[in-house]
């Protein structure tokens, strides 16, 4: 007897946590795993030629970025670059300090934060209002003469609000005229970078990271921009590698990947941002239209076009994943950093939605290489989930069930 096995339809929506490498990346990355595999701290013919590979890639993403070659620096990843900067801001200067933080960052930054006011300093994590947005005046009264950095994200990675880099960086030169000890400012655009157009002198910004599997880039490879004359010290030792910040051999194929991913991506920037967020205005509308009792987190007017993070009440957030899943689905409940984690998102937490809500809250992320039909098909298995999980859920009355939906 012969069995025929049905496909699983497979639809992935997760592309805030991470994204397929563009066959074009693929393509640019080959030669160096077999062809040109010196190590560019050699100085042979071998060597020489990573060098130029390397070299060539730094002002890709230098020119991209409208920075300097030598004001970038490699990493293995967004979560390495954030730590550099932070540790190495306040390393550099010997002294216990005040750091300006939001509520709402990445663990890479938040979880940095907290080791340093273990060990001595003093950190202010500042409040946002319901969009998931910090106030620039909460910023101007937060800082202190004592404060040394401000590490803002420049767009968040659970509800995709765009942060007021610009303007905080506008108040902050106005601060340190003023001042005798400068106070370095930080952002992580680890949800930015390749989505929208980064300029390093615009935003106003010291330091700046990227990791490249957020734009279809491969994984293990991140960048910090430091600007030129910011004296950061290394918190890992052993080499001359990234002009000493970053000691370690330099991963060629991977930054070449990096800088073409980069440029792939800000080559098709305004299709890419059209067709992700119709994919996801088609999807809120649909999830508004058919399914009662959802909250949008958020607002999508002031946050990146791919991410929509809607809550969905009586149920569990991870229950709906797990059962999205089944049905050949890929979403998340927030940060990928953070999953495992029963406690309600502290990006949720700090926009003061309510805990059960923020509980059932799940993250559609979209990507370029999403289509209509992708989310047709979420529509089209998402209502008799949430309907299923619902009644399954003891505080859910089925009789007294009205139904309004807020966005």
């Amino acid at each position: 007897m012969r069995v025929i096995t049905v496909k699983q339809k497979r639809v992935y929506l997760d592309n805030s946590a991470t994204t397929v490498v563009d066959p074009e990346v693929i393509r640019e990355m080959h030669p160096y795993f077999s062809d040109v595999y010196g190590n560019a701290s050699s100085f042979h013919y071998f060597g020489r030629q990573a060098k130029m590979a390397l070299n060539s890639a730094r002002k890709k993403i230098a020119d991209i970025l409208n920075a300097e070659s030598e004001e970038i620096f490699f990493s293995g990843c967004g979560t390495e670059s954030d730590n550099i900067a932070i540790f190495g801001i306040v390393n550099a200067h010997h002294k216990k300090s005040h750091v300006v933080t939001t509520k709402i960052e990445h663990h890479a930054v938040l979880y940095a934060c907290k080791y340093l006011e273990k060990n001595g300093y003093e950190v202010t994590y500042l409040d946002v209002d319901s969009d998931g947005v910090v106030s620039v005046e909460d910023f101007k009264k937060a800082v202190k003469d004592n404060t040394l950095l401000v590490t803002i994200m420049h767009a968040n990675n659970e509800v995709g609000s765009i942060q007021p880099i610009e303007n905080i960086a506008v108040e902050l030169k106005r601060i340190n005229k003023k001042r005798k000890n400068k106070i370095y400012f930080h952002t992580d655009a680890v949800q930015t970078a390749g989505k929208v157009r980064l300029n390093v002198k615009k935003l106003g910004i010291d330091l700046l990271t990227m990791s490249a599997h957020k734009f279809n880039g491969p994984k293990g490879i991140g960048a910090l921009y430091v600007k030129k004359g910011v004296n950061v010290s290394p918190i890992t030792f052993g080499g001359h590698h990234e002009n000493g910040l970053r000691p370690g051999t330099e991963n060629i194929p991977y930054i070449v990947g990096f800088a073409k991913a980069l440029e792939v991506s800000l080559n098709r920037i305004e299709e890419y941002d059209k067709k992700v967020f119709a994919l996801r205005e088609k999807l809120k509308k649909g999830i508004l239209d058919i399914i009662p009792e959802v909250v949008i987190n958020g607002s999508c007017n002031k946050a990146v076009s791919n991410i929509l993070n809607v809550s969905f009440n009586y149920i569990e957030g991870e229950s709906l994943l797990l059962m999205l899943d089944m049905k050949g689905v890929a979403v998340s409940t927030g940060s990928a950093c953070a999953s495992g984690s029963s406690e309600p998102s502290h990006v949720l937490s700090a926009m003061c939605v309510n805990p059960i809500l923020a509980q059932g809250a799940i993250r559609f992320s979209f990507d370029c290489h999403n289509t209509e039909e992708d989310v047709d098909y979420v529509l089209e298995v998402l209502p008799r989930i949430v309907s299923n999980l619902r009644l399954m859920s003891p505080v859910y009355d089925q009789k007294t069930f009205k139904g309004k939906n807020r966005s």
